[in-house]
């Protein structure tokens, strides 16, 4: 049997990323259901210290999901899930993203990554293959093929 997973990255501000994620990808953020953190924090089952606003909405701090805009068959999502974490990156990731674009757009969609706070690293190839090595806004390794 196969199964169906997600991505999980962690992270400092996890909403923050996942908007930006959302962006690069064309994909969806999750949207906060805020009347159901309301009603688990006056039933106690969580606290307005679980919470915090974002973009003028309120969300679960700890994390934040996007989705591809259509499901995979079955109806399962595609999906990233950000997570907050308290300590910093301080290493290589051993698992990473590869965005592929096309090696048309490869050069100006580096470029508008760039503007929007990506870090491009170094170019690579393989026979054939070329791609970009890009860090997102928290340092997060990724490559743009």
């Amino acid at each position: 049997m196969a199964y169906n997973f997600q991505v999980v990255v962690d992270a400092a501000d996890p909403h923050t990323l996942a908007d930006w994620w959302a962006e690069t990808l064309g994909w969806q953020a999750e949207p906060s259901d805020e009347a159901m953190i309301r009603d688990l924090i006056g039933k106690g089952l969580a606290k307005d210290e679980d919470t915090k606003t974002h973009n003028g909405v309120l969300v679960w701090a700890i994390g934040a999901g996007i989705r591809h805009p259509e499901p995979l068959p079955g109806g399962k999502p595609q999906r990233v899930l950000f997570q907050a974490v308290p300590e910093a990156k301080s290493v290589k990731n051993r698992v990473h993203l590869d965005v592929w674009v096309g090696d048309e757009q490869r050069e100006a969609e580096r470029d508008k990554l760039v503007a929007r706070g990506a870090t491009y690293q170094a170019s690579h190839s393989q026979g054939p293959f070329s791609w970009f090595v890009m860090t997102d806004p928290e340092g997060n390794e990724f490559c743009l093929s």
